[in-house]
């Protein structure tokens, strides 16, 4: 399993390109939820381009290893909106479907919690083969499960010192 490395072009290419099929699709979503992490950046544009609010629900499984081991899920008891109630026909966003567990615990958890919701489809950017479920939407689906190297995950094992470095490096090299 070889590792993918995704450029910052490269990524907004494929936010952009998931926008584009969930619109074709003729899919009209009442309220737009993302997964914090991974599915802020997707979300946020999304919110753009729809002029949208933007609801947030936090998960967290990838804590261990610079997040590259998935351990226990935790789901945020609430969501963080300024859109009003979450009902209707929701799209939630998320970056990936790796293993697909975490998107189905937040669906049970959002049936559980919202049932002013009356239809959820998820859309992401990529879709792993050795997923439980099958996004509605996605970019790319990816047959051989690898890790993928978004261009954000520079900063997962960075920490302060570091980034004060790298900034430290920057301004030399603008200098000189």
């Amino acid at each position: 399993m070889a590792d993918l490395f995704i450029s910052q072009e490269q990524y907004d290419d494929m936010v952009e390109k998931l926008i584009l099929q969930v619109e074709d699709s003729g899919y009209r979503f009442d309220c737009l939820l993302c997964l914090a992490r991974g599915g802020v950046r997707v979300g946020d544009i999304f919110s753009r381009v729809h002029d949208r609010p933007l609801a947030i629900l936090a998960t967290s499984s990838y804590r261990e290893a610079a997040g590259q081991v998935q351990g226990e899920l935790d789901i945020a008891s609430f969501i963080t909106t300024t859109g009003g109630e979450m009902a209707g026909r929701m799209l939630l966003v998320d970056d990936m479907v790796d293993s697909g567990k975490t998107i189905v615990k937040v669906i049970e958890h959002l049936k559980r919690r919202y049932p002013a919701v009356t239809d959820i489809r998820v859309a992401v950017l990529w879709w792993k083969a050795h997923s439980v479920i099958k996004p509605d939407y996605w970019v790319q689906y990816l047959e051989n499960n690898p890790w993928i190297h978004q261009p954000f995950e520079r900063y997962d094992a960075m920490g302060i010192e570091a980034l004060r470095r790298l900034q430290q490096e920057k301004e030399v090299k603008s200098i000189g």
